[in-house]
C-alpha cells in the first residue's frame, strides 16, 4: 500500500479492497483462504461444511425493506449459501454505542430472530459490547455462521469455466439506490425498496434442477462489477457481459440517470450470480423463474478463455472494459 493509511476507498470492493485484504491475508495464507470465496469450505469426518462471518455497519439502521438486523442475517447466510451449503447455525455480536435506544434495541433483536426463523437457522452463541458515546455509530453487528453442503456439490469462482453462462437473479443495485434515498430524502414520488433477503431457498431450488453449477456469487459491496472482476480473477477466465441484458428497474435507472450513479457498481442485497455449462442454462433459469427471488432472472453473459477481465458489450457489439471500482459511490449501505 503506497498510503500509510485506510481510506474509504478500501471498503469499496473495488481494487483497493483487494489491496487491502492482501495486506491482512498474507500472515493467514491456507488453501482454503485462498480461494477467496463468500464462505470457507473444510471437510470433517468427510462431511463438506462451509463457514462464513460479516459485519455489517449500515446507515440508517432502518430502512424502507429492512434493517440493520435482517441485513446481518441475510448478508451472512447468503455468502454460506453461496457454497451451496444448507445454513444450520450462526452467532450475533453487537456494538452498541452508549446513549442507544433500548426500544431500537429490541426491535432489530426482533428482526434478527424473524429472519432466522424465516431462513431455518439457528442462533446458538452471541455477544454485545457497549462502548462510549460517539466511539460506535449507533450500532454494529458482526454474524458468523456454518452450514452443510451437500454430496456432489462443489461450488467456487475458481470452477468458471470457457462456455459457461452468467445469470443474474433478478434486478440490480436496488439495495444501495434505496439507502441513498433514504438517507438523503430526495422527494421522489415512488419509494425504491431494498432488496435485502435471504437466498437459501432459491439456491435449494436450483440445485434442486442441477447440481453442476460452477460459481454462486451473491453482488453485495461493489455491485455486480466486483462480484465478477473477483470471479474473473479466481478463475483466471474473462467474461464478458452484455450491457442491454442487465436487468435494471425503471425506478432504480431513473433515479441513477439523476444522480450520475452507475448501477452495475452499486450493492444488492438479495440478489445472485450463477455460472453454469449452457446446456444446463434453461433448467436452471426456468426453476429461479418460478421463485419468489429469482422471478426477474436474466441470462447476462458468457465465460470466455481468449481475452481475461470483465468486458461489457453494447448494442452495435462494441467492448469495454468493466475495471473495479476505487471510488465509493455511497459510503456505509451494507
Amino acid at each position: 500500500m503506497k498510503n500509510n493509511t485506510v481510506l474509504l476507498a478500501h471498503g469499496t470492493g473495488g481494487d483497493k479492497s483487494n489491496e487491502l485484504i492482501r495486506l491482512i491475508k498474507k500472515n493467514f495464507n491456507n488453501k482454503i483462504l485462498n480461494r477467496m470465496d463468500d464462505a470457507g469450505v473444510a471437510e470433517f469426518s468427510g462431511v463438506k461444511t462451509a463457514f462464513s462471518t460479516d459485519s455489517f455497519v449500515i446507515d440508517p439502521i432502518f430502512f424502507n425493506g429492512g434493517d440493520i438486523g435482517k441485513l446481518a442475517v441475510c448478508g451472512t447466510v447468503n455468502d454460506i449459501c453461496m457454497m451451496g451449503a444448507k445454513p444450520l447455525f450462526m452467532s450475533v455480536a453487537m456494538i452498541i454505542e452508549e446513549g442507544f435506544s433500548q426500544k431500537d434495541l429490541l426491535k432489530i433483536s426482533q428482526s434478527i430472530a424473524k429472519t432466522a426463523k424465516e431462513a431455518k437457522i439457528s442462533i446458538i452463541t452471541g455477544d454485545t459490547k457497549v462502548v462510549d458515546k460517539g466511539k460506535a455509530d449507533k450500532i454494529f453487528i458482526n454474524t458468523s455462521a456454518v452450514g452443510l453442503i451437500p454430496e456432489g456439490v462443489n461450488i467456487s469462482s475458481v470452477n468458471a469455466s470457457e462456455g459457461d453462462d452468467v445469470i443474474i437473479s433478478g434486478n440490480i443495485a436496488e439495495h444501495a439506490a434505496a439507502i441513498m434515498m433514504q438517507r438523503n430524502d430526495f422527494k421522489f414520488k415512488t419509494k425504491i425498496k431494498s432488496d435485502c433477503a435471504h437466498l437459501d431457498s432459491l439456491v435449494q431450488t436450483m440445485l434442486k434442477e442441477c447440481k453442476e453449477i460452477h460459481v454462486l456469487r451473491d453482488p453485495t459491496r461493489g455491485g455486480l462489477a466486483a462480484a465478477l472482476n473477483e470471479i474473473s480473477k479466481s478463475s483466471n477466465k474473462g467474461i464478458i457481459i452484455n450491457n442491454d441484458e442487465i436487468p435494471v428497474s425503471k425506478q432504480v435507472r431513473a433515479f441513477c440517470k439523476i444522480l450520475g450513479l452507475d448501477p452495475l457498481y452499486m450493492a444488492n442485497e438479495g440478489k445472485l450470480v450463477s455460472i453454469q455449462p449452457s446446456k444446463y442454462t434453461a433448467k436452471i433459469l426456468n426453476a429461479m423463474r418460478k421463485h419468489p427471488s429469482g422471478k426477474n432472472a436474466k441470462v447476462i453473459g458468457k465465460i470466455v478463455n481468449d481475452k481475461k477481465n470483465v468486458w461489457i458489450k453494447s448494442k452495435s457489439g462494441i467492448l469495454r472494459i468493466l475495471a473495479n471500482a476505487d471510488v465509493e459511490q455511497y459510503p456505509r449501505i451494507c
